[in-house]
């Protein structure tokens, strides 16, 4: 029920954004809270990505530590692209994390704690990198932390409750989705 009452507002939200958008303009080229929120429920990469994690992290045995250390290490992802660090390749490096992010959820395939943190973390500071350059305020990072942290704790809420089979199928949906933006990164 929690993850439905999330998921209404999520879509409610980005609805009156839309309304609001050709009436103010200029809202999508802010960098308030309000576009740190919206910007993961607006981005299909980190939209899925956000969602693959929390699922993904309910299926390996460091279940709650992964989204925690992926969350630390976005923030620090952040803080590099605000920086000014740019990371070559970062488009088709996010792309690339989607894409396998649906594999290891469509092999249902679980790594050693180590294996598993360690390939989250890159993850993460891929795309904090990039909205760190996207969203350089404070008050946008803490949006955007608060959204993909409602989206990876939505991820998870999938996770406990759907069957092993509709996890693949996800995962390979999002597979498929991550390789075509990969085919265009």
């Amino acid at each position: 029920m929690h993850l439905i009452r999330f998921l209404a507002l999520a879509a409610l939200t980005i609805a009156s954004s839309y309304a609001q958008a050709h009436v103010q303009g200029g809202v999508w080229h802010s960098h308030g809270f309000r576009a740190g929120l919206l910007h993961p429920l607006t981005g299909l990469d980190h939209l899925l990505a956000m969602l693959a994690v929390g699922i993904w992290s309910v299926r390996q045995s460091a279940t709650l530590r992964l989204p925690l250390g992926f969350m630390a290490a976005m923030l620090l992802g952040v803080l590099t692209g605000v920086a000014g660090l740019s990371i070559p390749g970062l488009e088709t490096g996010i792309a690339l994390t989607v894409a396998l992010l649906g594999v290891l959820l469509a092999a249902a395939l679980p790594l050693p704690p180590v294996l598993a943190a360690a390939m989250l973390t890159g993850f993460a500071i891929l795309h904090g990198n990039a909205h760190g350059h996207e969203l350089p305020e404070v008050a946008s990072t803490l949006g955007l932390m608060l959204s993909s942290a409602g989206l990876i704790y939505a991820g998870r809420m999938l996770g406990h409750r759907l069957p092993v089979l509709a996890v693949k199928w996800t995962g390979a949906a999002i597979a498929a989705t991550g390789t075509m933006l990969l085919a265009l990164a």
